[in-house]
């Protein structure tokens, strides 16, 4: 099995990898999406995406069902996201390299998804979209179909906390976990919340927006972000964090860009805020103290 890859993959080196693939297979996916308008995405990539590259709905292929009780994007199950990959004619040896034009946000959920699957093959390409463009990236409007394959998905033990355990932690009932919160500061602390029924944050939880990742749309130099995350969290183990946000999908970003530091792959509690305050029976706290 090949090594994992780096995080993250410049445009040039996109360009390049697609001009002379070598006899490497590679996968793009598009994942642009708007949570204001949910085919927003699938319609920008009809009009135009980088070529070969197929597109990857945050709702139908990179979320679960929703019960009403398990927040706005719950994970897929292994069963589920075996048959997406396989859709897109995943294989071992596949190289992935994922995109939005949201500075890396949907990008970072299916890079997150396909490492949680066990498939360490997988980029996310820094800057997007833009970033494409920017470089003289051709666009197509054909649809690339590949040969679907057989996926089997063998998801990582420990990477996903459920609310019982965090809330075990919240209580006193379990060693405590250093949350981190990727929402806005302004949804952390209770105010304009528009997207969830309820606002506010997990106690005990600390907020670094994940958008602090980016300078001119491209994630900030690992190092730098080493320093940035150790000091929004003086004295913690950045590696035992547990990340979450609004529904488990910009966290995975926060996730990334420790990746993209050099640091193992911290959890998630996929759930995050939008799952927490469906159950009024679990605490809630608001302004910026976690």
């Amino acid at each position: 099995m090949p090594a994992a890859l780096p995080p993250l993959i410049d445009a040039a080196s996109l360009l390049a990898l697609l001009a002379h693939p070598a006899g490497e297979d590679v996968l793009v996916l598009d994942t642009r999406f708007n949570l204001m308008q949910p085919e927003a995405g699938e319609a920008a990539w009809r009009s135009g995406h980088i070529p070969g590259a197929a597109h990857a709905h945050l709702d139908r292929d990179l979320s679960g069902p929703k019960t009403g009780a398990n927040g706005r994007h719950p994970l897929p199950s292994p069963e589920a996201l075996a048959a997406t990959l396989g859709r897109w004619g995943l294989t071992p040896a596949t190289r992935v390299v994922t995109y939005d034009d949201a500075g890396g946000m949907f990008a970072a959920r299916a890079w997150w998804l396909l490492r949680w699957a066990g498939h360490e093959q997988v980029q996310v390409l820094d800057g997007g979209w833009a970033a494409w463009q920017a470089a003289g990236g051709a666009v197509d409007t054909s649809v690339t179909e590949r040969a679907p394959t057989e996926v089997n998905v063998s998801t990582q033990p420990g990477w996903v906390l459920q609310a019982d355990e965090v809330l075990a932690s919240v209580q006193g009932r379990a060693p405590t976990l250093q949350l981190l919160d990727a929402r806005a500061p302004d949804r952390f602390r209770g105010e304009n919340e528009t997207l969830d029924p309820a606002g506010g944050h997990i106690p005990g939880a600390a907020n670094r927006f994940f958008q602090l990742n980016l300078q001119d749309g491209r994630f900030k130099p690992g190092a730098q972000l080493l320093a940035e995350f150790s000091a929004a969290l003086p004295g913690q183990d950045l590696s035992q964090l547990v990340h979450q946000c609004g529904s488990g999908v910009t966290a995975c970003h926060n996730l990334l860009a420790l990746a993209h530091a050099g640091l193992p792959m911290g959890r998630l509690y996929a759930g995050s805020w939008s799952e927490w305050c469906t159950d009024p029976a679990r605490p809630r706290a608001v302004g910026s103290a976690g």
